[in-house]
């Protein structure tokens, strides 16, 4: 009988203060901490590991038209060696928020994932919006088909 395979990312129980503090970067730390403070807001969840990289908040059950399904966090981050890369909204990104990734600042954007070199290079105010647009879709709050 075939057994049904582990998703990779899914929650742990790996620390993440731990995971956090183990960056050697420090502006790469610093920047961390302050969008763990941003999406825990905005979210009002937790932060909890999802894998061993990526720091989640909530989380939401998916099921794409093949009828493959899961769950991912409703938000999340990884604090990678070139860029912050944020895990917004999947499918469609681009050309839904387009007006607020074009008023971002630096980054790159695709597949439900926004690249940050440094987070004083955006505009804070129009982050906060896309990560709150994330989670009214994932939330079903504004009809959006999140992923």
């Amino acid at each position: 009988m075939a057994t049904a395979k582990q998703p990779v990312t899914a929650p742990t129980v790996i620390s993440v203060d731990d995971f956090l503090a183990g960056n050697p970067d420090e502006r790469r730390r610093a920047d961390a901490g302050r969008l763990r403070a941003i999406m825990g807001e905005l979210t009002g969840e937790p932060a909890v590991m999802w894998g061993p990289s990526i720091v989640g908040f909530g989380s939401y059950h998916y099921t794409y038209e093949s009828g493959r399904s899961g769950d991912a966090p409703l938000v999340g981050f990884s604090p990678r060696k070139q860029n912050l890369v944020l895990y917004l909204t999947g499918g469609g990104l681009e050309e839904r928020d387009d007006a607020l990734l074009a008023r971002l600042g630096p980054h790159r954007a695709g597949q439900g994932c926004i690249y940050l070199r440094r987070l004083d290079d955006v505009d804070e105010s129009v982050l906060r919006q896309l990560i709150e647009r994330t989670v009214q879709v994932h939330r079903g709050v504004d009809g959006g088909s999140g992923r």
